[in-house]
This record gives C-alpha cells, structure tokens and sequence, in this order.
C-alpha cells in the first residue's frame, strides 16, 4: 500500500501511474478485490463537506490524484505528491498491462451506443484484450449480480462522481478478486465520443483549460477549482 497524503481529509495515495498499475497487477493476479478512486479538486470539494461522503472516499484502496489541482493543493499544504496520477492514464496503461497478461475487463457506464463503440475501439487498441462485457449507465435494476457472473479481473466503472464511488462501495462485496476504476467520463474518450486534450495542454497541466475551451458551459463547475484552493490556503494558515 501507499503513503497517502491528506488534502482536506482525502487520503491521496502518493503513486505514479507506473506504480499503480504495477500493484493493481499484483492484486489481481493475487486475485484480491481491488477499490480505485480518482478524485479532482471538484470532487473533493465536493465530498470534504460531507462527513460520510469523506469516509467512502478514504474506503479505497487506492486514491489517485487525478487533477493537477489536488497537486497544487499537496503542494500548498506542505505535503507534496510526487506527481498527478488521471484515472484515464492508469486505465490506458492497465488495459495495456491487461492485454499481455489476458485479464478480463468489463465496461460500465455511458449510453449503450458508446459502451460498444468504445469496446470496439479497445480491442482494435490493444490487439489481444478480452473485454467480458458491457452495461449502460442508464440501468433501473440492481446490475451488480449480472456484471459479477461475467467474472471480471477489473471493472471500468464510469457514472461519474459520487454515484460511480456509491455504486462500487456497495457492490463490490458480490465479487471475487475483481478491481473497480471509478473514472468517470472515460468511456466517452474510450469510444472516441469526446477527445482529451492533446499532449501539449497534458504536459503544461493545463488539460482543465482546454475542455473549458472545448465546452464553456462546464465554467460554473471550473470555479470549484479556485474554491477548492481557496480552502486548502484557509486549512494552511490554520495550521500555522
């Protein structure tokens, strides 16, 4: 396990993507449930103000820093990360890490049009990968029991914040040696629905620039960003 570092309560594992994908191998191939959250400052801000909320965030067994605010925030508070870890990147290199070594990957999330457009995509990716299934986010019955049958080493789970991090903590318990990835609008990228953004904005930390670009209407959820740094200087001179 990893030493966390604590951003307003969120025990941020301190990890690169390298090295949480190497121990999630491990624990799949020790066939060991495995809980993988990827908290951005939005979702922190988000959860640190609900004690229970807070609780199912720290359930995990990893906790990945996937917004380059949670770094600065680290940093702020004097308990530096050694660098950002996006649920998207640990998925891409443990699909890559899955196709060589034959684990099972299941989709869940998005419309039925793009979980298949997405698989479709994975597998011309990366020649060799065995996706076991798929399930839209738009279910009205309990789909744990089915997803489980599948007998998935690792499970996608992308309903976005706080539903996807609900959805796992309380199904996990109906699998065996299955990791669960909460990475929310991945599947959309996965299929190609939504592009990231390129390598340039990746490389300067301004990837949060170029979807608000892409889509201004997300600038009402961007001020979270400035909240949330607001709150972790606030926490700083408290600790002074």
């Amino acid at each position: 396990m990893f030493q966390t570092v604590d951003v307003l309560g969120a025990k941020i594992s301190n990890a690169s993507v390298e090295e949480i994908v190497g121990f999630l191998a491990g624990r799949i191939k020790q066939k060991q449930n495995t809980v993988v959250y990827t908290p951005n400052s939005e979702i922190i801000e988000q959860f640190h103000k609900d004690e229970k909320l807070l609780s199912l965030l720290n359930s995990a067994d990893v906790l990945a820093a996937d917004g380059i605010g949670v770094v600065y925030g680290a940093k702020i508070l004097g308990t530096p990360l050694k660098c950002r870890a996006a649920g998207y990147d640990i998925a891409c290199r443990l699909l890559e890490v899955g196709a060589k070594e034959g684990f099972g990957f299941y989709l869940f999330g998005s419309k039925e049009e793009v979980c298949h457009l997405a698989k479709e995509n994975l597998e011309k990716k990366y020649p060799g990968i065995r996706i076991v299934g798929t399930q839209n986010g738009y279910f009205q019955e309990p789909v744990g029991e089915t997803i489980a049958k599948t007998n998935p080493d690792v499970v996608f789970v992308c309903l976005g914040a706080r539903k996807q991090e609900e959805w796992i903590y309380e199904n996990k318990h109906l699998f065996s040696g299955t990791t669960f990835l909460g990475i929310g609008g991945s599947m959309d990228v996965f299929a190609g629905v939504v592009k990231r953004a390129p390598d340039i904005f990746i490389k300067l930390n301004l990837e949060w620039f170029y979807r608000l670009l892409k889509q201004p209407t997300r600038f009402i959820r961007m001020l979270a960003l400035p909240r949330f740094l607001w709150r972790v200087i606030l926490r700083k001179t408290k600790q002074r």
